[in-house]
């Protein structure tokens, strides 16, 4: 079993040797996502609870 394990793990390593020190893409992709609803929350923050109260208020009148 330790040799099966040390063979992954050469394996994964000569797989992402070149990929050291570089931001994978995902996580940059992750990152934009977040800003960019953040930004959006920022800017649409009056519209949204506008939205939200008059949907509470639909929801109570019922």
């Amino acid at each position: 079993m330790h040799r099966v394990i040390e063979n992954l793990r050469r394996l994964v390593s000569a797989v992402h040797q070149g990929e050291r020190g570089d931001v994978p893409g995902w996580v940059m992709i992750t990152l934009m996502s977040a800003v960019l609803v953040a930004g959006l929350l920022v800017l649409a923050q009056d519209a949204f609870r506008g939205l939200f109260e008059q949907a509470i208020s639909q929801v109570t009148q019922s």
